[in-house]
């Protein structure tokens, strides 16, 4: 057989083999003939390239798309980039629907028991004006109608130790699932805001209660939900992106206990250490927190893993 280069690819000797299957000789020389051609001086991208070529291989060997089956798969990742505007990043979305975020965070952030665990960032971060600890981060309608609220807790290290000047930068949607870029009533920067901790490690800001959420279904990836029979919710939570001199940035999430989605995040982002109570402020907490009227509270410690000196070079920061 000859491949469109004008290579010869020789089945080895042997009995009859169906193709396409496990141990086709044909599709063998090809993925070895793929992996003869990547190259370059970057080891870490050789190693990449090739286990995704033999993994796809393998996939299409074990599948058997029909030729029509690929090229609808291809026109759907044609229109998934199409998708992506400044605002929007499709293929984020498509990695965090298929759960390839989450696994990615997952081999990146191993770390000691007592760390707080990572989760994803999801594609509505964007830069948050800095605030003064405790001030409101609702600047929007949703401060009217939504159910206000008090999140607060320390950042420590590892062993509970404060840190002093850690950047805590947090983002949320409103009452109704939107977030300031999807929302037109919203002014620019609502329901954001930078962060930073005292000697004690404290921190804490007032908001309203985020609402559970569906993803944006009005593209590619909204098609392959339906088409899976999935649902597009995401439980409310708040995003924190957390900063120490001397320790691991950390992203992460806290989850509102009790939520109807959380055991089935369309982002597959959901961990039990991440779920907290919004639960009703008594008299002493409003006073603490300068609340009036009905309140929710919060409460949500963040641990940092220290750096390491492999990760530093072979010194500690």
């Amino acid at each position: 057989m000859t491949d469109t280069t004008g290579t010869a690819r020789h089945a080895s000797a042997g009995g009859a083999v169906t193709p396409g299957s496990a141990h086709d000789p044909e599709q063998d020389a090809l993925v070895r003939q793929v992996l003869s051609t990547v190259r370059g001086d970057d080891e870490r991208l050789r190693e990449l390239i090739g286990g995704l070529v033999t993994h796809l291989h393998a996939f299409v060997r074990e599948t058997r798309p029909a030729e029509d089956e690929w090229l609808r798969a291809v026109d759907f990742l044609v229109r998934t980039g199409r998708a992506c505007t400044e605002r929007r990043n499709e293929f984020i979305l498509l990695s965090d629907m298929l759960g390839l975020t989450s696994a990615v965070d997952e081999v990146n952030h191993t770390g000691p028991a007592t760390m707080t665990p990572s989760s994803v960032e999801g594609p509505f971060h964007s830069p948050a004006p800095p605030r003064p600890m405790g001030a409101w981060i609702a600047e929007g309608p949703e401060l009217r109608r939504g159910e206000r609220a008090v999140v607060h807790g320390r950042i420590t290290d590892c062993d509970g130790r404060p840190l002093a000047g850690a950047v805590l930068d947090v983002w949320q949607a409103d009452d109704t699932g939107l977030y300031d870029s999807q929302d037109a009533e919203q002014p620019d920067g609502n329901l954001r805001g930078l962060f930073t901790t005292g000697p004690d490690g404290a921190y804490w800001f007032r908001t309203v209660k985020p609402a559970s959420y569906p993803v944006p279904t009005d593209g590619p990836v909204g098609e392959l939900l339906r088409a899976l029979g999935r649902h597009p919710m995401r439980p409310a939570h708040v995003h924190l992106r957390v900063e120490a001199a001397g320790h691991r940035p950390l992203t992460t999430h806290v989850f509102a206990a009790h939520d109807p989605y959380l055991g089935s995040d369309a982002a597959f982002a959901v961990k039990d250490a991440l779920i907290a109570p919004f639960a009703p402020g008594d008299q002493d907490t409003a006073r603490r927190f300068g609340m009036d009227g009905p309140f929710l509270v919060a409460e949500f410690d963040i641990r940092l893993a220290a750096v390491t000196a492999q990760e530093t070079g072979g010194t500690h920061a």
